[in-house]
């Protein structure tokens, strides 16, 4: 069998009710995608779930990793670490990608100028809250390049920046398109972003924490003085491990 051309990493904790949404709007694409199915693995990276998210990925036909630590980049990286495509993407597990999400990547990493990207999200719905906030953001995405969505880079570049960075609990992903941003600048290259084929957003933070959760947060992480666990160990705690999602 030949490699993939695509490694999909999922990082995931407590995802049951989430997860076959994802798994079936990749499935959706891959087959869309002239590469064909087989062009594309899915790395479910479980983040000791206690629900059926392991069960889940399995039963799919995922190649599933188990990750004890409580880190998102952690997750990110163990997920990495099986994969075998030459391309690697990154999406959370609340996610749905779109039909020509992998059309789209390859397209645009079959430019030598492109060093990496992100397809960014649309939001299943929106609010007062979730507008304002988007303003505060969007245009910092548009200046910088830097978004969200499906993240995706070279194998050989993950690797020379060293993956995600692990020292971080909070903005890991930020860091990693900031890091993929300057790798390719010494090369000519730049970030891509492929607004064409958004990814589709749940709110279910907005759901969970409030209408203008995030701009607190990011209050909060100012406050602390920076961006690690062991500086925010209770915001880590209730925001990307909290109750919501316990089985």
């Amino acid at each position: 069998m030949t490699a993939p051309k695509f490694s999909v990493v999922i990082p995931a904790y407590n995802e049951a009710s989430y997860l076959p949404y994802l798994l079936d709007s990749i499935e959706h694409s891959s087959s869309s995608y002239r590469g064909g199915s087989e062009a594309v693995e899915v790395i479910v990276a479980d983040n000791n779930s206690r629900d059926q998210t392991a069960a889940i990925g399995k039963e799919r036909r995922c190649l599933v990793r188990n990750v004890v630590e409580r880190n998102i980049a952690t997750v990110r990286n163990a997920g990495a670490e099986m994969a075998s495509g030459e391309l690697l993407c990154f999406v959370d597990a609340d996610m749905r990608i779109h039909a020509e999400t992998f059309t789209a990547i390859e397209q645009a990493m079959s430019n030598h100028k492109v060093v990496a990207g992100s397809t960014g999200i649309k939001l299943e719905k929106i609010t007062f809250g979730i507008a304002m906030t988007y303003s505060v953001l969007l245009p910092i995405a548009w200046l910088t390049r830097i978004d969200t969505g499906v993240v995706f880079c070279r194998r050989l570049d993950f690797d020379a920046i060293g993956g995600y960075d692990e020292t971080l609990s909070i903005a890991e992903d930020v860091q990693f398109l900031t890091s993929m941003r300057d790798l390719g600048r010494a090369r000519g290259q730049k970030l891509a972003r492929l607004p064409d084929v958004k990814a589709l957003g749940s709110t279910r933070k907005w759901d969970e924490h409030g209408n203008w959760h995030f701009l607190t947060i990011m209050w909060q992480i100012l406050r602390s003085g920076g961006l690690n666990a062991d500086q925010s160990p209770g915001l880590l705690n209730r925001y990307w491990y909290g109750d919501q999602r316990e089985p």
